[in-house]
């Protein structure tokens, strides 16, 4: 993580301290809950670092919130159509997957899509987040192999598999191969 002053980094950081506000939680609290510093979220507030995904994992678990809606900014109009051009990407400064928010947003649908490319050798952990109870992610692999490993076990994803899983236990996504990994997730909010 570094600072960044890039427009994505300052549009998170708003919508962090937003949702913060919206739920009347100081930065004490929000950091119990999350279990990240409160120091690292005054400086993801106001955008000077370029969290990793498992710190925004965590926070947004804190949040009640999934990062498809962190990344649906306030002030979009909804539209039911979500041009290629206008899809919010994000990198991940760790593991240097991208991430597309494909779904239109204020739509009000329960379903999120995003496209991901997730590069060799990367790994990314998410750590069991029980406020995620509720949530559930199809994943859709489009071409590449990625190894998935949850409480149950590991999964070995090929071009055209297709994963289902919640979010509330620990996962990692890892591909070990010469290739990128380029796939589709979906995910559903069964939960208010």
């Amino acid at each position: 993580m570094e600072i960044t002053g890039d427009p994505l980094e300052q549009a998170i950081g708003e919508r962090v301290r937003s949702l913060r506000a919206e739920q009347n939680l100081t930065l004490d609290d929000l950091a119990t809950r999350s279990g990240v510093s409160r120091a690292m979220i005054s400086r993801i507030e106001r955008g000077e670092v370029s969290p990793t995904a498992q710190l925004l994992a965590k926070l947004c678990s804190a949040l009640s919130t999934t990062l498809s809606a962190l990344f649906a900014f306030d002030g979009q109009q909804a539209s039911p159509v979500a041009r290629r051009a206008d899809q919010r990407l994000w990198r991940d400064p760790e593991s240097g997957y991208l991430r597309r928010s494909v779904s239109p947003d204020g739509v009000g649908s329960p379903v999120d899509i995003v496209e991901v490319e997730f590069p060799p050798g990367a790994r990314v952990v998410f750590e069991r987040q029980p406020a995620d109870r509720g949530i559930t992610q199809h994943l859709w692999l489009f071409s590449g192999r990625l190894e998935l490993t949850m409480e149950s076990g590991t999964h070995v994803l090929e071009a055209g598999d297709c994963l289902f899983m919640g979010l509330e236990q620990a996962h990692v996504f890892y591909n070990p191969h010469d290739e990128p990994a380029h796939y589709a997730v979906i995910l559903s909010r069964t939960r208010v």
